[in-house]
């Protein structure tokens, strides 16, 4: 009883420290901005919801629960809600085309490299995006994963396996009849 009420007043310190949210914060900020860069594709607009997203943290930071472990998967989720929130705004529908779309290549040619992975990356769903980074680069725990996206942790799972599976006809060239 005592060791609970001693872990909740550090929790509650942590809560109301500025000093202490500012270094949590900032040590997720380049997790955070990645995320949000691989689910809007454009650095801007993930830049603005990192900000969007570290001033409502702020807000409602007494609503974090498990302190100083919970903060990234925490933080991370209002990241990615932040996103989900961006890409349904209207004007996120308009496409923007710097140069036009490249030609595919001959099939005789094809190689898988790091450009095609990106690429194929690219075509999947934001949300599969958001599952594979966050498992794979962030190399964060299934049920953070599950936390960020804001579903169970066996779909989670199941999201992360369905997107990988996506990937592979894309870049097997056995697989492309030629």
């Amino acid at each position: 009883m005592i060791g609970a009420v001693a872990g909740d007043a550090a929790s509650d310190a942590f809560l109301s420290s500025p000093d202490a949210f500012s270094a949590q914060l900032e040590a997720v900020l380049d997790p955070a901005h990645r995320l949000a860069t691989v689910m809007l594709r454009d650095r801007a607009a993930a830049e603005d919801a990192v900000q969007e997203a570290a001033l409502k943290a702020w807000r409602k930071h007494g609503q974090l629960r498990g302190g100083a472990e919970g903060f990234r998967g925490w933080f991370l989720s209002i990241v990615a809600n932040e996103c989900r929130m961006a890409r349904r705004t209207r004007w996120w529908h308009v496409v923007r085309f710097a140069d036009p779309p490249e030609q595919p290549a001959p099939v005789d040619q094809l190689a898988v490299t790091s450009s095609d992975l990106r690429d194929a990356v690219l075509r999947l769903d934001p949300g599969d995006r958001a599952a594979l980074f966050c498992f794979f680069y962030l190399d964060l725990p299934m049920e953070e994963v599950a936390r960020v996206l804001g579903v169970s942790a066996s779909a989670a799972r199941s999201r992360v396996y369905r997107a990988a599976r996506r990937l592979k006809p894309e870049l097997d060239p056995s697989e492309v009849e030629g």
